[in-house]
């Protein structure tokens, strides 16, 4: 993601800027982000199968528990194609994929023609058994209506702003009465090229505003 037209933005930084929206929005009860680097981890964790898997799955279950995904109402992952997790800033692109409880549904938000797909559906099957459903009813839907982006690196700002739009959607109620189906109306019409350029400078002065405490 840049913010200037030759400055890449970290993955430290998406994290920064999905804590501030989630936060900005009040509705830390009902929607819990995840942290870049914990999504690329949950992303590599064996399927479920096998003893080692279910060792693993077990001891991560005593981290799991306490963010109570249960009884939140949506979790919004990034999703990265960083296939090396030893790599922290690695990968090249940022999509979303957004569980939504009452629908026991993940949807992914790709603004790059599903070039994400594979990766978020590897996440769905990891993480879907931590939602209070079970890997045998918990849907996936690739969202193929995610505005699209004009150039090669705009992506964590659609991220961004989508995951925004999701968490104003809740935050309004949440009806599912919209024409489009759960947030899809808002999504498409925040989510747009022009409105990135307020987006770039207000994320410029959070960032600076934090650089400078």
């Amino acid at each position: 993601m840049m913010l200037y037209s030759d400055d890449l933005i970290s993955t430290s930084s998406v994290e920064t800027i999905f804590s501030m929206i989630v936060s900005f929005s009040s509705i830390s009860v009902i929607c819990l982000h995840f942290a870049p680097q914990m999504t690329s981890f949950l992303f590599h964790l064996p399927l479920p199968f096998g003893l080692a898997a279910a060792r693993i799955r077990r001891a991560l279950k005593f981290f799991v528990e306490p963010l109570n995904l249960s009884v939140k109402k949506a979790v919004i992952f990034p999703v990265n194609d960083n296939e090396d997790v030893t790599q922290a800033e690695g990968g090249s692109h940022w999509s979303l994929l957004a569980f939504e409880r009452d629908s026991n549904l993940s949807i992914h938000h790709d603004s790059y023609g599903g070039a994400n797909s594979r990766y978020a559906r590897r996440l769905h099957a990891s993480v879907v058994g931590f939602m209070g459903s079970s890997e045998s009813n918990g849907r996936y839907m690739e969202y193929t209506q995610t505005p699209q982006q004009v150039n090669g690196y705009d992506c964590g700002l659609y991220v961004t702003a989508i995951a925004r739009a999701i968490c104003c959607w809740y935050r309004s109620g949440g009806s599912n009465d919209d024409k489009e189906g759960f947030w899809f109306s808002v999504v498409k019409e925040e989510v747009t090229p022009s409105a990135f350029t307020a987006m770039r400078s207000e994320i410029l002065g959070l960032i600076r505003g934090l650089m400078d405490k």
